[in-house]
């Protein structure tokens, strides 16, 4: 299986050393879910959006490629080429005011486009699936927030744009949500508890 991790969080993907000040947990936890992925023997891409200065805004030039279905700026096409090669996506990204950090939903705007993750159905219709490579997406983020009151309260909204939102809506059935939780209140030894899960639930991955 060939999976394509997409990474968002400003330090960088070689930020997962508990350091203060310059650690990201969402670093370490992309760090143990390729530890899992290269101990089953898969394939895998790492996008790392701040690091490799992708623009999240959606441009003029974007919206007019978008209704009118011609190739996009040249960053997009080469990220759509990353995702059309990938049996799996897995997003990890730190949840910022509830939701997504902008670079993260700036790839869903910019790089799932019509004519390539999908086709306009006819009136009243549901839209054409046409990544037919993709699998499943997992999302891995960190959050200070607890998980119940993220779900109840605040009706966990950068899952619901991720899974019903978006890859829902396009075909893609198969999603996971990983939260590691009450990020800033867990200590070295339930950080890594929680970091050697991920990296179980990545080895079985199938």
């Amino acid at each position: 299986m060939h999976v394509l991790l997409v990474f968002d969080h400003p330090y960088g993907a070689e930020a997962f050393d508990n350091v203060p000040n310059r650690r990201s947990l969402s670093a370490a936890m992309l760090a143990a879910a390729q530890t899992g992925l290269d101990s089953a023997g898969h394939s895998s891409d790492t996008v790392d959006l701040v690091a490799e200065g992708f623009d999240p805004v959606l441009s003029a030039d974007d919206l007019r490629a978008w209704r009118t279905g011609t190739p996009g700026r040249p960053d997009v096409q080469r990220l759509q080429d990353r995702v059309a090669a990938a049996d799996h996506i897995v997003f990890v990204f730190p949840t910022w005011w509830m939701s997504m950090p902008a670079a993260t939903k700036g790839f869903l705007d910019r790089v799932l486009t019509r004519g390539f993750a999908f086709e306009e159905p006819r009136p009243g219709g549901a839209l054409v699936r046409t990544l037919h490579r993709l699998r499943g997406v997992t999302v891995l983020t960190a959050m200070t927030t607890p998980g119940p009151v993220y779900r109840a309260w605040f009706g966990r909204p950068a899952q619901r744009i991720l899974a019903d939102g978006t890859f829902r809506l396009i075909g893609i059935r198969r999603i996971r949500w990983i939260a590691i939780d009450r990020s800033t209140q867990r200590g070295a030894l339930r950080r890594e508890r929680a970091l050697a899960r991920i990296t179980r639930r990545f080895a079985a991955l199938h």
